[in-house]
């Protein structure tokens, strides 16, 4: 075997491995990601919508690589609008910039069929995994180090 022959399969499984291991995060951000894009983590003013709990703390550990939520965002999301929304302090009405919200549907589709194929990807990438490999029993010990160790760190 020559030598470029052994680097690409040095490669080949190196990405093999690298893959096993960081699939349950790409799965992870591509889920908590598209719920964020359609902003099931958060409530809107006028709205009566209260996200679940448990979205609003995969939401915090996607954005912040926390379980910490700040209390006033808990209680913002319960009963009040953001403080953003209400004007300052000694601010004139006009001193306010508001966002225009231009045709953001598209970029959100966009989004979401990005964490779809994210998804399809990851879990194809894991089904040819265990069909070609030889070794199940690393795929299955890098998976689960893969699924442990961010939880680990998390709760640590």
């Amino acid at each position: 075997m020559s030598t470029h022959a052994r680097v690409l399969s040095l490669i080949r499984q190196l990405h093999l491995y690298l893959g096993i291991f960081i699939a349950p995060a790409i799965l992870f951000f591509a889920i908590t990601g598209a719920l964020q894009t359609v902003s099931l983590h958060e409530t809107t003013k006028g709205s009566t919508y209260k996200p679940a709990k448990w979205i609003v703390m995969m939401a915090q550990i996607h954005k912040k690589q926390t379980m910490q939520v700040p209390p006033q965002k808990l209680q913002r999301a319960a009963t009040q609008p953001s403080p953003a929304d209400s004007p300052q302090k000694g601010a004139a009405p006009e001193d306010k910039v508001v966002p225009r919200n231009m045709h953001s549907m598209p970029l959100k589709v966009f989004f979401l069929l990005v964490s779809a194929g994210l998804i399809t990807s990851t879990f194809s990438g894991l089904y040819m995994s265990y069909r070609y490999c030889r070794n199940k029993v690393a795929m299955a010990v890098l998976l689960i180090a893969g699924i442990v160790v961010p939880i680990a760190l998390t709760l640590g």
